[in-house]
């Protein structure tokens, strides 16, 4: 059984008992933190937010830390340009101490019921139905669409006078 979990900005892959460093988190040495789950795998993959809500990841806080001291040197050939820098990340120190489901804990009640012999507890009676909804009015009427003006007529272009002919009669004469 593990989970997917997201902190910091970051996911990780956890089981119960374990111990990882995550990015700074702003409780207290000894206390106990809620991560949240984005998958759960156990005998069924839980990927749904309905079931996710049930899930719950639990890990207590052992330390806060810093990391490894990081050099960051930038460099531009031909400008005589150079710089150093260093960077230490606060971290934090935690462990996995619970991974568990709300369905998987009724399953195991459910289990150690018929072990003893007893009857599983019954499920509750599902609530009163909704009421059917209400009928929707009828739509109400559109008005019509306000006609349009008519295009206002161009006017006509004005004839223009038949050319006169320059064709000259040619008598063989």
């Amino acid at each position: 059984m593990y989970a997917i979990v997201k902190t910091g900005g970051k996911q990780y892959r956890v089981e119960q008992g374990q111990t990882l460093l995550v990015e700074r988190l702003p409780a207290d040495e000894g206390t106990s933190v809620a991560l949240e789950p984005l998958m759960y795998r156990s005998e069924e993959t839980v990927l749904d937010a309905a079931g996710l809500a049930q899930v719950k990841v639990e890990a207590k806080v052992l330390a806060h830390v810093r990391g490894e001291k990081l050099r960051v040197f930038k460099f531009k050939p031909k400008r005589g340009y150079k710089k150093r820098n260093g960077h230490r990340q606060e971290l934090t120190r935690i462990e996995v101490t619970q991974i568990t489901a709300g369905k998987a804990k009724a399953a195991a009640k459910a289990k150690a019921a018929e072990a003893d012999g007893a009857e599983a507890p019954k499920a509750k009676a599902p609530a009163k139905e909704k009421a059917a909804p209400k009928a929707k009015a009828p739509a109400k009427e559109k008005a019509p669409a306000k006609a349009k003006p008519a295009a206002k007529a161009k006017p006509a272009a004005k004839a223009k006078p038949p050319a006169e002919s320059s064709e000259e009669t040619v008598d063989g004469s």
